[in-house]
């Protein structure tokens, strides 16, 4: 005998809002997550045998991404269902970006590297065009075009 719609017993609201508290206190949890938990996302030896001018850029690139991860995190949240977004999109990425920035440090530090000065900026100079416009070189013409 097939039992009709009407014979099905409705979950109780207190079992389905248990069910919600116990998701939502889930998701906290995992917003709480430490540094012990961020590396345990990244591989440890990846730049052991990284030299201070790799490590440099290599530095620079995971704060960009730490950074960006966090704007489009902070972004999820003002969402209708934001937290669940940012967790779910977001979170796992932005651990293993927060371990391996560690870790370069942890290098960093354990091979005395020091930041680089920046490069000095090219003389302007080099670029204006001839004061004269009689000395400027004619215009190239392709190869093939149709005349």
């Amino acid at each position: 005998m097939i039992a009709s719609p009407a014979h099905r017993l409705p979950l109780p609201r207190a079992t389905g809002l248990a069910a919600l508290l116990a998701l939502g206190m889930a998701l906290s949890g995992c917003a709480e997550m430490g540094d012990g938990v961020a590396s345990a996302f990244a591989d440890p030896a990846k730049y052991d045998l990284w030299d201070c001018k790799q490590l440099e850029g290599e530095r620079k690139n995971l704060a960009t991404r730490a950074e960006q991860l966090r704007n489009l995190m902070a972004k999820a949240q003002t969402g209708v269902a934001g937290p669940v977004v940012s967790e779910l999109a977001y979170r796992n990425e932005y651990l293993a970006v927060r371990g391996q920035a560690r870790l370069a440090d942890e290098v960093w530090q354990r091979n005395k590297c020091h930041a680089s000065a920046p490069a000095a900026a090219a003389p302007a100079t080099a670029s204006a065009p001839p004061a004269n416009p009689k000395e400027a070189p004619p215009p190239s013409r392709s190869g093939s075009a149709v005349y």
